[in-house]
């Protein structure tokens, strides 16, 4: 009798579903889209140098390496929901530190950073529990177009509200991952789709890497991630210091930022680009734009504004590599190796924040700091080189009745949708 007076988003949880993902993704971007351009300035005023700061990033990006790889371990003991919401509140810590203890912006960096990655497996693990194979696309477009304000506004506002007041980006980045949470519980995700009594223990997660390893798809949709990523750690960390060092504003690196994350609000366009296409297409054409973008800044670092130019273009690129540089090892994916997988895919933002910084630190012991673009240049051209690989009708639909060919290397299949249930059963 006293249940119909029981709100109904109480009684049932809201069917979790793009939208809901996308405005996950959305309060994380705000989260994180403040301080992408606050911290490099912050490092490089505490700790003095660019190399001092690279040397601090490759510390911080081999912890959040050896932090993404234990979420798994950690899910035996702890529910998904609560190792969440953990990283959360962690990232939050991190972000009250930075506001209040300015000496502290190393362990600023380090908490927000193990907080990213943990939160980066988990929700890829909600991903693959709740979303489509088929809307895995649609999923992906959604999440960036939801992300594009907080990326878009929170660079520039990041560095102006730190010369208004030190602390504040730090505060709205505390509120934003606090609306994060807010509405992780309001969705209620629990611990993922299915929940059961497992049959057998757990596997070591390391056990992964090996299958990881034989899984040629897999290797290489994880390497497109972790150039990509390099792309971007190059434009979010090493253009500020390149623009301070060549005596532009301090402010430009993040106004830049700001305006090329302005281009997520064009992912859609993007998505109907890419459709009717094949995905090898897709990530060729994306990694070769930020290829011969990233050597014209460095060939022409001599003029830092043209430079600065070049490199923001490489932007347009970097986005739509976020939009479908993924799919190939989403579609790869085992249903039982979800969590594993995810957690073994995230490591290329770990792996993207070791060899960055780790190679930048190496580089200007004998190179100036536009040869970091140069280096970035050749990582992303042999990218190019990879996605060649790829399965020609990678992402196109099947026809009724499909003439096979001869598969590649890689052997990826043209349909990244299997049906789940046999024949007989249908």
């Amino acid at each position: 009798m006293h249940e119909r007076r029981i709100p109904e988003w109480l009684r049932h949880a809201p069917a979790p579903g793009v939208k809901g993902f996308a405005t996950l993704a959305g309060c994380e971007a705000v989260a994180r889209g403040i301080l992408i351009s606050v911290m490099p300035l912050a490092m490089l005023e505490t700790l003095g140098s660019a190399r001092a700061v690279s040397e601090a990033y490759f510390i911080v990006g081999l912890l959040s390496m050896v932090a993404g790889f234990l979420v798994p371990w950690l899910n035996r003991f702890i529910p998904r929901r609560w190792l969440y919401s953990g990283a959360a509140l962690t990232f939050f810590a991190g972000a009250m530190i930075g506001a209040f203890l300015p000496g502290l912006i190393v362990v600023t960096l380090g908490l927000t950073t193990v907080a990213v990655a943990t939160l980066f497996v988990c929700f890829n693990a909600y991903v693959l529990d709740y979303i489509e194979r088929v809307e895995l696309g649609r999923s992906e477009t959604l999440r960036m177009f939801y992300s594009a304000a907080g990326w878009t506004i929170g660079p520039v506002a990041g560095v102006f509200l730190m010369e208004w007041w030190r602390p504040a980006p730090f505060l709205i980045s505390g509120v934003a991952i606090l609306g994060l949470l807010g509405t992780f519980l309001y969705l209620r995700l629990g611990n993922g789709k299915l929940i059961q009594k497992a049959r057998r223990p757990a596997t070591n997660p390391l056990a992964y890497l090996g299958r990881f390893a034989a899984q040629p798809r897999l290797v290489a949709g994880w390497l497109f991630a972790v150039i990509r990523s390099c792309g971007w750690w190059v434009y979010v960390v090493y253009l500020p210091i390149f623009a301070v060092n060549a005596g532009l504003s301090d402010q430009l690196g993040g106004t830049m930022l700001s305006i090329s994350n302005g281009l997520l609000f064009i992912t859609p366009l993007m998505l109907r680009w890419m459709q009717g296409r094949p995905v090898r297409q897709s990530v060729q054409t994306g990694f070769m734009g930020a290829a011969l973008l990233s050597f014209a800044a460095f060939a022409l670092s001599g003029w830092p504004v043209v430079s600065v130019i070049a490199l923001a273009s490489v932007s347009f690129f970097l986005i739509l590599l976020d939009v479908c540089g993924g799919l190939p090892f989403l579609m790869a994916v085992k249903p039982s190796e979800r969590t594993e997988m995810s957690a073994v895919y995230s490591s290329f933002r770990d792996v993207s924040g070791i060899l960055t910084p780790g190679a930048a630190w190496l580089l200007l012991l004998v190179a100036p700091l536009s040869g970091i673009f140069a280096l970035s240049g050749g990582a992303l051209l042999l990218a190019w080189g990879l996605a060649g690989r790829l399965h020609p009708r990678l992402g196109l639909r099947r026809a009724r009745m499909p003439v096979p060919e001869p598969a590649p290397e890689f052997g990826v299949i043209a349909v990244p949708v299997e049906p789940e249930d046999p024949p007989q059963a249908r």
